[in-house]
C-alpha cells in the first residue's frame, strides 16, 4: 500500500464530514456537487424527509473530473451534480460515470436533454435571453441571428465570449449553421458592440441602465435575483430598467443550458442514487429548483416562479445539448480566431 494512501483517506473523511456522516451504508449517498450550498440543501433535506436517505455532501469548486480520477475505484461518490451541459459532458469523456436506468428519468427529462447513452441527464433549465432598454428599445420577438444586424452596431453588451454561457450559445450557433456561417455572425456581433466583453450577464443590466448600450445577452435566472430583490437595491433597478425577450433561432427555440446529474462510475450506494435523481425531478423538488434560483423546471406542468413566468413561455430548442456539447472546441477556437474578446 502506498505510504500516501492513509493521508488521502484522511481527507475524503475530512471533506464527508461536511455532512452528518461518512457513508458507505444502506440509507445514505454522497454528492459530490458544484452548486451552491444555499441552492442545493432546501432539495437534499427534502429528499431526506421523503425518503429517509442521509446525503453526505462534499461541494467540489473545480477539478471533478480530475478529483474522480484521482480517487478511481475508492472513491465514495454516488451522485455528481454540476451546472452546464459542458461540464456533464467532461464527466464522461474522463469515464468517470455510468449509464443510468431509470424509467422516471426517462420519462420525465426530454430526449434532447440527457446523454444518449443515458449517463447524465438534465434537472432543471436556464434561458439565454436578451436584455432590453424598456426606454429605448421596442422589441417584441428576437432571434439570435439578430444579434449580428447593423441596426444594433455599438448598442450590444456581453459577457466574456470564453465563458461557458456564451460558449454554449456559440456551440448552439454552430450546431444550427456550420462553423463557417458562427464565424461570420460573431464578426457581426463583435462588430455591434457597445464596449468590451466583460463582467457579468447583471452587468449588462447594469450598462442598459446607463444607457453604455440599448440590448445585451444574459441568462433568465439572473432577472429572478435582480427583479425580487434578493441582489440587493440596485440590482432590483437594473433587472426593472430592462425588457426581456426569449429570443429564438431562425430555424428552432430558445437556447437553453442545464443543471444536471450523473452517477459515479464506482458508485457504492447505486440506488439510493437513482432514488435521488428521480427525486430531484418529481414535482416538490421542481418546485425548489423553481423557488431557490429562478431556474425552469425540466419536468413539464412543474410551476415556474412567477417572476420567471412573467418573462413568457419558454420553447426551448430542439436540438440535443449533446450536440451542442460537441462544438464547444470549435466555439472557444471561433471566439480567440475573431478576436472577440480583445
Amino acid at each position: 500500500m502506498s505510504p500516501v494512501a492513509p493521508i488521502w483517506r484522511r481527507f475524503l473523511v475530512a471533506c464527508l464530514a461536511l455532512a452528518p456522516t461518512a457513508a458507505l451504508a444502506d440509507g445514505e449517498v454522497n454528492l459530490y456537487t458544484t452548486r451552491e450550498p444555499g441552492l442545493v440543501r432546501p432539495l437534499l433535506d427534502a429528499f431526506t424527509r421523503e425518503t429517509g436517505v442521509a446525503v453526505n455532501t462534499v461541494f467540489v469548486n473545480t477539478g471533478l473530473p480530475e478529483r474522480l480520477l484521482a480517487e478511481g475505484e475508492n472513491s465514495p461518490a454516488d451522485v455528481l451534480m454540476t451546472v452546464d451541459f459542458g461540464n456533464l459532458a467532461d464527466l464522461v469523456e474522463a469515464g468517470v460515470t455510468q449509464p443510468i436506468a431509470s424509467a422516471v428519468l426517462d420519462s420525465v427529462v426530454p430526449g434532447n436533454l440527457r446523454d444518449p447513452e443515458k449517463r447524465w441527464y438534465a434537472l432543471s433549465l436556464r434561458a439565454r435571453v436578451l436584455y432590453a432598454s424598456k426606454d429605448r428599445t421596442d422589441i417584441e420577438s428576437f432571434t439570435y441571428e439578430d444579434l449580428a444586424d447593423p441596426r444594433w452596431a455599438g448598442k450590444v453588451c456581453i459577457r466574456s465570449g470564453q465563458h461557458p454561457y456564451n460558449i454554449a450559445l456559440i456551440a448552439a450557433y454552430i450546431a444550427h449553421h456550420g462553423e463557417e456561417a458562427a464565424r461570420t455572425w460573431l464578426e457581426g456581433v463583435k462588430a455591434n458592440l457597445a464596449r468590451q466583453p466583460g463582467g457579468g450577464d447583471r452587468d449588462v443590466a447594469r450598462d442598459i441602465l446607463g444607457e453604455i448600450c440599448d440590448i445585451g445577452v444574459g441568462n433568465s435566472y439572473y432577472v429572478g435575483l435582480m427583479r425580487s430583490g434578493a441582489g440587493g437595491p440596485d440590482q432590483e433597478e437594473w433587472g426593472n430598467a430592462i425588457h426581456v425577450v426569449l429570443p429564438t433561432f431562425e430555424d428552432g427555440g430558445t437556447h437553453v443550458n442545464i443543471s444536471g446529474a450523473a452517477i459515479a462510475k464506482h458508485a457504492p450506494n447505486q440506488e439510493n442514487a437513482i432514488r435521488l435523481l428521480e427525486f430531484l425531478v418529481s414535482e416538490e423538488a421542481q418546485e425548489i429548483y423553481a423557488q431557490a434560483n429562478f431556474e425552469y423546471p425540466v419536468r413539464a406542468g412543474a410551476a415556474v416562479d412567477p417572476i420567471i413566468a412573467a418573462l413568457g413561455t419558454l420553447s426551448p430548442d430542439e436540438t440535443p445539448v449533446s450536440e451542442i456539447a460537441s462544438h464547444r472546441k470549435a466555439a472557444s477556437e471561433l471566439v480567440d480566431e475573431v478576436g472577440f474578446n480583445d
